[in-house]
């Protein structure tokens, strides 16, 4: 093969492949992608978008000496939401959350997680039993 047709060659497999990108063709078959920006995410097939909820954001309660960091959390939830926090202590202490008659135990330096149903409306109180201290106020509204 000569130089010019080598370059001929090579000029044309270049098109080529310039000319499969241009129209979109990767190779796959797929033709589904996904963005996700911040907390939303959508995903994107053929011709069909679909929204996705972002992911709950958990609040984290820090207690250090003993108290909540920044004061009592306020908790506001709506009847039939799912309840969830979690609880990252320094000391050792049962959380209990009144009025559901729930209660956990959190290590020294370490967390504990709550999720339930908010089935019970009313203004209900999280705290460390021990120390009879609140860190926490929940509101199931109607």
């Amino acid at each position: 093969m000569t130089y010019p047709s080598k370059v001929a060659t090579l000029l044309l497999a270049l098109a080529l492949s310039i000319a499969l990108v241009a129209c979109g063709d990767d190779g796959s078959d797929a033709d589904t992608a996904a963005t996700t920006t911040g907390a939303n995410a959508t995903t994107t097939t053929g011709d069909q978008e679909t929204k996705q909820k972002p992911a709950p954001v958990v609040p984290t309660i820090v207690i250090r000496d003993g108290a909540p960091v920044g004061g009592v959390a306020e908790l506001d939830y709506n009847a039939g939401d799912q309840i969830r926090f979690t609880v990252r202590s320094d000391v050792a202490d049962e959380v209990h959350v009144h009025g559901y008659d729930l209660a956990k135990g959190v290590p020294a330096g370490g967390s504990v997680s709550f999720s339930f149903p908010a089935d019970i409306e009313g203004i209900f109180e999280v705290e460390l039993e021990e120390r009879v201290e609140q860190i926490a106020e929940i509101t199931v509204n109607p």
